[in-house]
């Protein structure tokens, strides 16, 4: 017997065997089991996510010779006949080739005549956008207006093309590309019962490749199999794929966090003994920013990652605001690579004009930057060693003062500003007020209505900060809670407040103001008063 290939083998026979679509089944299933049929179906979606099979499912539900249910037998003539593809009542047509209005109105012709051996006769069309205009107009009659025994079931890739007159006369279900996971589970579970040999990271790369559709997947892996000779594994899969390792990206990220061009060049120069893709190098540093930035926001999320220690390496040298910025440099030069002299030449000016555009005070000042001159320099700032600006974070290149005496007297909104926060980290430290400070500990109190800011991550970097400041290896306590005291926030917010209310009272006690609304009958528009530190 002929080879059968898996993306027909593993082709569902009843609804209970479909991957996903719940939205489409549940609605399907619902309608068969109360027999409540509309006489016309479409449905849409990209290729390959189940339409037709839907379709064919649906024609066995309504020919079982069990009776009309949403759990066909598939075991009667009707079953096995439709399974096979030669059940006389189950009219299948591609559309793509039966353009014209000929060919439609000889599929009509038939439409008047009772089925042959079902109880219904079912018209499958596939891919009817490609039918031409006069195709349609021969079809609405029809397809508003049927026997009892006709079902129309459609299918389509591109619904837009399809006359609002036909759309009005159908059920339309829009069937959803498959998330990656599901296709990769779905897929283990394929391979567990046809005995082949795979890893996590061959199935990984064929989920993503097949772009939503479990069809593609499923040719994707009987390519994937016979190129690996029976079995799969991820370095074969990559190669047929033409995929990019992810663990190519990690060291122009690695260099990129400690600001370091020349060890950025280097790794580049690397790279391109391999004669890489450096479009798809690129989808692949962006992809990997993004996983980044939602192991900042949201580590949970990304705990089952096989490269989560490098998430969090990463994770702690760059800060989101660096991680956002790069993802959107990442994504224009996406968009202006075609248009580089060379790949390799676009791909480089995408990384230098992340390191360029990088803020300064959070960027390690090594190789890109201007240092300070000895005259302009402060006293107090100590800065760090060659060899220690390369994995330095954005809190150890901080302004370090001398350290303050132990106890509450500490003005906490002072030391916040001498270490040059920025973003998330910013707002933590912002939000919380200073109990108490020994020579072991500082213990801070964090405004409750922020509680979701006290991440490990966060607490982290503050906490090494404040050991910077300090000059002392102090643990942070940090507990959530009413602050007993006012925070920096609370306060700057208050001093806002003052101002704006203190500006507002000088505009209407102004002398030539009141004059022009005597004069004019004018009005004051209190949202355009603003106070002169915040004018543009």
């Amino acid at each position: 017997m002929s080879y059968q290939v898996l993306a027909r083998k593993w082709r569902p026979r009843t609804f209970t065997e479909m991957v996903g679509q719940e939205h489409v089944l549940r609605a399907i299933i619902n309608a068969l089991d109360n027999d409540r049929l509309h006489h016309a179906f479409l449905f849409t979606g990209t290729r390959g996510v189940g339409k037709t099979t839907i379709a064919r499912i649906l024609a066995k539900s309504l020919n079982c010779e069990q009776g009309v249910s949403s759990t066909p037998c598939g075991q009667c003539s009707a079953c096995n006949e439709i399974d096979a593809g030669r059940f006389i009542d189950l009219i299948e047509v591609d559309a793509a080739s039966r353009t014209k209005v000929e060919d439609t109105r000889e599929l009509l012709d038939n439409v008047q005549y009772a089925p042959t051996r079902g109880r219904y006769k079912v018209y499958l069309i596939d891919e009817v956008h490609m039918l031409s205009k006069h195709s349609f107009n021969a079809l609405l009659k029809t397809l508003e207006e049927p026997p009892p025994h006709i079902k129309f079931l459609l299918a389509t890739t591109d619904p837009q093309k399809l006359p609002v007159t036909i759309l009005s006369r159908c059920l339309q279900f829009n069937l959803k590309a498959l998330p990656a996971g599901l296709i990769q589970a779905h897929l283990a579970q394929i391979l567990q019962a046809e005995q082949i040999e795979c890893d996590d990271k061959a199935l990984r790369l064929l989920a993503h490749a097949a772009d939503g559709s479990l069809r593609d997947a499923l040719s994707l892996m009987d390519q994937g199999i016979a190129f690996g000779q029976g079995r799969l594994s991820g370095d074969d899969v990559q190669a047929m794929l033409g995929t990019i390792d992810r663990a190519c990206v990690y060291p122009l990220l690695t260099a990129l966090a400690a600001g370091d061009g020349g060890v950025l060049l280097d790794s580049i120069n690397h790279l391109s003994e391999q004669a890489p893709d450096y479009t798809a190098l690129l989808e692949e540093l962006i992809s990997v920013l993004h996983r980044l930035a939602l192991f900042q926001v949201v580590p949970e999320a990304m705990a089952e990652e096989a490269d989560l220690d490098m998430l969090q390496k990463l994770g702690a040298q760059l800060s989101a605001e660096d991680v956002q910025l790069f993802y959107q440099i990442g994504l224009i030069g996406r968009r202006d690579l075609p248009m580089a002299p060379e790949l390799r030449a676009g791909f480089e000016m995408v990384l230098l004009r992340m390191l360029a555009f990088r803020p300064l005070e959070t960027a390690p000042q090594k190789g890109t930057r201007q240092p300070l001159s000895q005259s302009s320099r402060p006293p107090e700032v100590k800065t760090p060693s060659r060899g220690k600006a390369a994995n330095a974070t954005p809190l150890e290149t901080a302004t370090a003062p001398a350290p303050s005496p132990a106890g509450v007297a500490d003005d906490w909104g002072q030391i916040v500003e001498s270490l040059s926060l920025a973003g998330m980290l910013k707002q933590l430290a912002v939000n919380c007020v200073l109990e108490t400070r020994d020579e072991q500990s500082i213990h801070l109190r964090l405004d409750e209505s922020h509680a979701h800011l006290g991440r490990d991550t966060l607490k982290q970097r503050l906490e090494q900060g404040l050991q910077q400041y300090f000059s002392a290896p102090l643990k942070l306590v940090l507990q959530v809670g009413e602050p007993r005291t006012e925070t920096p926030a609370a306060q700057q917010q208050r001093q806002q407040q003052d101002l704006q209310h203190a500006a507002e009272e000088a505009i209407n006690n102004d002398g030539a103001v009141r004059a022009l609304q005597e004069a004019f009958d004018a009005q004051i528009v209190p949202d355009t008063i603003l106070p002169v530190d915040q004018r543009s």
